[in-house]
């Protein structure tokens, strides 16, 4: 049996007709920059995030970047944020001038840790006045732990920008309610890679704020700064969302959550069958109907290139998320950090693996996987 990490295919066949559709559509109203498929998916989004101003753009990083410049962040600031992530995230500190300050993660969820950054607060009261942003990710799924870190940002002030990428859907308890991933600090990042839950046919993502001025200034960024047309007050980008894009992901919305109760499933057969075992996962946090799964993740007990070669062998799909820390990085050498500076992201670095949860898996392909992970170390 072969079991892919991740098979698009199943979920493309009942929706490519109406996907067709909705491009065919863009493709004949020659309207192909902006427009009403972009609009009619941004309301769609904040209806789906409980009313915040969405504004889409054309990728995950983007969102990440433009929500960056928009706050005016730069040269000489500084932002706290996880080594323990996709590059993306502390890339685009650099890009805009700025400096990326690694916490390490919380051993058991993956995600900043709250504690860690309470103490770099401590150890470092020379540069805080240098801190313009905290950019918790939500790793796999779930929220990092909102609350202590919002707390920390507020006493600063300290910009809050969520790296939601992998989240979408996911959802903090606070004061008994569950808000949404990427409405928890001032502006929320989205990508709607391929790959993630909700995942479109190429690049796109979104940002989400609750501040109406903050969400006026990303349309600005996104259209190169300009604002009225042809007259720049600040220098932006072209970080326009794609209507062909908005079209498709507008007929994916209404499945997401569909689709995410399905990797919750797929993730607690898993729990169900390594429970008696010595592989172990991130922690759940607060609730399983809260975290998305947008990756099922393991840490081995040990050999996982050999298990890795193992489930190659064997037809099962499998991925590592992420093999290097970010503070390990070559391009960051000048960052001054060196190996067992953040023993909880490398320690991850070195014995995460990633299996198959996507939402068309069967129960046989599941089983299968278990098998040959079982099998490795018996």
């Amino acid at each position: 049996m072969k079991v892919p990490l991740l098979d698009l295919r199943p979920q493309m066949a009942p929706l490519e007709e109406e996907i067709k559709a909705a491009v065919g559509e863009v493709i004949a109203s020659t309207q192909y920059i902006l427009g009403p498929k972009v609009e009619a998916f941004e309301a769609e989004l904040s209806e789906y995030l409980g009313g915040a101003h969405v504004v889409g753009v054309s990728s995950g990083t983007d969102a990440l970047l433009v929500s960056l410049m928009a706050l005016g962040i730069g040269h000489g600031d500084l932002v706290l944020t996880t080594p323990y992530t996709f590059f993306a995230t502390a890339g685009v500190i650099v890009r805009v001038g700025a400096r990326p300050v690694f916490i390490d993660i919380d051993p058991e969820t993956f995600n900043l840790c709250p504690e860690a950054l309470r103490r770099w607060r401590g150890d470092h009261p020379d540069k805080l006045h240098q801190v313009k942003a905290v950019m918790p990710v939500h790793l796999y799924g779930q929220c990092a732990d909102m609350a202590p870190i919002l707390g920390v940002a507020a006493q600063h002030g300290w910009t809050v920008v969520e790296d939601a990428a992998q989240a979408i859907g996911a959802h903090y308890p606070v004061d008994g309610t569950r808000k949404p991933a990427a409405t928890l600090g001032e502006l929320g990042c989205l990508s709607f890679f391929p790959s993630k839950n909700l995942g479109c046919i190429g690049d796109a993502g979104a940002v989400a704020t609750r501040d109406e001025e903050v969400a006026a200034r990303l349309r600005q960024f996104r259209m190169h700064g300009e604002n009225p047309r042809y007259h720049h007050a600040c220098i932006g980008g072209n970080f326009r969302i794609d209507p062909i894009q908005c079209a498709a992901l507008s007929v994916k919305l209404p499945h997401l959550d569909g689709w995410n109760a399905a990797r919750r499933e797929h993730a607690r057969y898993y729990d169900g069958a390594f429970a008696d075992t010595a592989i172990t996962t991130p922690k759940i946090a607060y609730t399983r109907e809260d975290h998305v799964y947008n990756q099922y993740v393991i840490m081995t007990p040990g050999r996982r290139e050999e298990l890795r070669a193992h489930l190659l062998a064997n037809g099962v799909g499998h991925n590592v998320y992420y093999p290097l820390s970010l503070h390990q990085q070559e391009c960051f050498k000048d960052l001054g950090y060196r190996a067992g500076d953040f023993p909880a992201s490398e320690d991850a670095a070195a014995r995460s693996l990633a299996l198959p949860v996507y939402p068309e898996l069967t129960e046989e392909m599941q089983a299968y996987v278990v098998e040959q992970v079982l099998a490795f170390y018996a």
